[in-house]
């Protein structure tokens, strides 16, 4: 094959796998958010004076798990613009 087929195929196949981070990261992360929340919506109306410990607790954990699905963003943009497959066909 030549290096344009090469330079088209891998092109084609990281879109495919940045459509996949981003796609299956966001999925995680609302499914992470929804099983979190709902957990501290739980312990909050079973034990109403927690309300707070719990608060900043479940804050911190929703923002790591929103943290995972940025850098699986950063991640994937850097395989869109600078992407490291290149260089081999290079």
């Amino acid at each position: 094959m030549e290096s344009v087929q090469f330079l088209a195929m891998i092109q084609a196949y990281t879109g495919i796998g940045i459509g996949l981070i981003i796609g299956l990261g966001a999925a995680g992360a609302c499914i992470g958010i929804g099983i979190m929340s709902a957990s501290f919506l739980d312990g909050a109306a079973r034990q109403p004076e927690l309300t707070a410990s719990l608060q900043v607790k479940v804050f911190l954990l929703l923002g790591l798990i929103d943290a995972s699905f940025i850098i699986g963003v950063g991640l994937a943009m850097m395989f869109a613009f600078a992407n490291p497959l290149l260089a081999v066909v290079a």
